[in-house]
């Protein structure tokens, strides 16, 4: 089969040469099917359907990775991902429906029964001066990957990987487990340590740090020295990273059902600061204890969501994430005269806007976002029709939800919530009581009354025309 580069051994010796571990060198070590306790039984059809279809068409083909760690720490794996030596248009032969994705790295989706499997090739070693005039590989200046298609040996692609826990390998020929980098020893061992030079692993693609982070908080481990050290250090390189790479790393982050746990680590290592710069700000201000309680609280709900298997939306997660940094930006307009609906609006869009530079928000999502915002001014003028009109709005439900965390978080006075919860269970006799106890204290903009203005009647008679004002919210 042939490689875009002649000579694979030379690149995987000069890889043995950097940082790997203190006191070892790495060397392949087979496990065999008697002495470890992974089994077909673990994986999904469409797993096998690959694995033995690669196999059967005469390539090797290993799971590799986190559904291996999964299983031997306990979790049932989400997805399953294969490797092979097989190149991506070979792959695409194999199975109907097969499909090659990505330009960074070509890879090939394989449905089967309405699952995805991905497989990749294996990748080679290489250096920065090997990428310079290569069209497969290419780095930036600053040793960021950005494209990386040069093919090499499972030994190769073993310590490409990023962690020691994800370079585990399963052959479906005999069942057996390959591991190259002690991983057995460290996922006994609950570390999460970096394959090579740490700082190098990071400037190569920064995402790892946000990767170190998440399987951190997933699994329990704890974090090498040495794979700790550079984070705070080269949290900044984040920012080099596409905004929408990001959106899709930032969901894994919090919606893993650790997101308490991932929320804290973020924060230790600065991390946070890189994704989130206009929030972390606000959350230093003196007043920012309450946004804290908030966004700890809101982790906790979610993480106690996913675990009961209940939906969780994206929007709700960012509208939490980014109101301290809305809260600092209205409270700067109102003190220099704004209005507060007009201060609101210009708010919103600003924070949202600089978010968007560094960790992309789609529409579908920043709009949810913005309702719920709005409907935290909302909320508190019920008086007359009000109150059911809010509950037929359909961001009803996660501003409700989002006004309960802001009393938990003591950002507002107790009562509001306590209200609106009462209300949704009450009979109609009940809420016209409810709402007769308002009179008409809140039936304006903080409390304030709304005046009527009377309408002339037009000449030539007519029924008149009145403006209740019940749908401007200002």
């Amino acid at each position: 089969m042939p490689r875009q580069y002649p000579d694979p051994l030379r690149r995987f010796c000069r890889f043995l040469t950097r940082p790997f571990r203190q006191g070892s060198a790495p060397q392949r070590r087979i496990i065999p099917r008697d002495e470890h306790t992974i089994s077909r039984k673990d994986f999904s059809r469409a797993a096998l359907h690959v694995l033995y279809g690669l196999k059967d068409a005469g390539f090797e083909a290993y799971l590799v990775g986190g559904c291996l760690r999964d299983i031997l720490t306990g979790i049932k794996p989400k997805d399953f991902d294969v490797v092979t030596n097989a190149h991506p248009e070979e792959i695409e032969r194999v199975f109907r429906g097969a499909r090659i994705i990505g330009r960074r790295f070509r890879l090939v989706h394989v449905r089967f029964k309405g699952e995805v499997i991905e497989v990749a090739t294996f990748r080679a070693v290489t250096g920065q001066e090997e990428d310079e005039d290569d069209r497969h590989s290419r780095r930036s200046a600053g040793g960021q990957i950005l494209r990386d298609n040069v093919y090499g040996t499972i030994e190769e692609d073993a310590l490409r990987r990023d962690f020691t826990c994800n370079a585990l390998y399963y052959d479906i020929r005999d069942f057996s487990l390959h591991d190259f980098a002690d991983s057995l020893h460290d996922i006994e061992h609950r570390t999460l340590r970096l394959i090579g030079d740490p700082e190098q692993r990071y400037r190569e693609d920064p995402v790892r740090m946000i990767r170190a982070v998440r399987f951190a908080a997933k699994l329990d481990f704890s974090i090498d020295p040495a794979t700790e050290e550079p984070l705070a250090r080269l949290a900044p390189l984040l920012q080099q990273v596409p905004s929408a790479r990001l959106f899709e790393e930032v969901l894994k982050l919090f919606l893993s059902g650790q997101g308490q746990r991932t929320f804290a680590l973020l924060q230790k290592y600065r991390l946070f600061d890189a994704l989130f710069p206009a929030t972390a700000e606000a959350l230093d201000d003196d007043d920012g204890a309450s946004d804290l309680k908030l966004i700890h609280a809101a982790m906790r709900n979610t993480d106690r969501r996913l675990a009961q298997e209940k939906p969780v939306t994206p929007a709700f997660l960012f509208a939490v994430l980014l109101w301290p940094a809305l809260r600092r930006r209205v409270s700067f307009y109102l003190g220099h005269g704004m209005p507060p609906l007009q201060a609101m609006n210009k708010a919103a869009g600003q924070v949202i806007a600089d978010q968007v530079g560094v960790v992309a928000i789609p529409r579908r999502y920043s709009a949810v976002v913005r309702e719920i915002w709005d409907l935290q001014s909302r909320l508190p003028r019920r008086a007359g029709n009000r109150a059911a009109a809010l509950m037929e709005h359909p961001r009803f439900r996660a501003a409700y939800d989002f006004l309960l965390l802001r009393e938990d978080a003591g950002e507002i006075k107790p009562g509001l919530g306590e209200w609106w919860t009462r209300f949704q269970e009450a009979g109609d006799d009940a809420r016209d009581d409810m709402l007769a106890g308002l009179g008409r204290q809140d039936s304006g903009p903080q409390g304030a009354p709304r005046k009527r203005r009377r309408r002339r009647r037009r000449s030539g008679g007519g029924a008149s025309d009145h403006h209740s004002g019940g749908g401007q919210d200002e």
